[in-house]
């Protein structure tokens, strides 16, 4: 009878050692997604204001094409006048 409690005990504390052993890796697991979790945020942080620069950027440069184009629409109407 001793001989199975032995078994008992032995077999008790080698679940709770894989136990102990498995919260410590889903810790760590935790641990290492939530700084990936961070650093994901931080970057996607930067795209959006990276993104949000390259928007005004283009509005500027559409509007620099329009004057352009205008200024040139202009010019050709010119050449025209002196044609006829």
């Amino acid at each position: 009878m001793i001989d199975s409690e032995t078994d008992a005990l032995t077999d008790l504390e080698e679940r709770i050692r894989r136990t102990v052993e498995l919260v410590n890796t889903l810790r760590k697991e935790r641990d290492d997604a939530l700084d990936e979790l961070a650093t994901v945020r931080k970057s996607s942080a930067s795209a959006v204001e990276e993104a949000s620069k390259l928007r005004a950027q283009l509005g500027s440069l559409e509007g620099e094409r329009k004057q352009v184009r205008v200024r040139i629409e202009k010019l050709l109407g010119q050449m025209d006048q002196l044609e006829a």
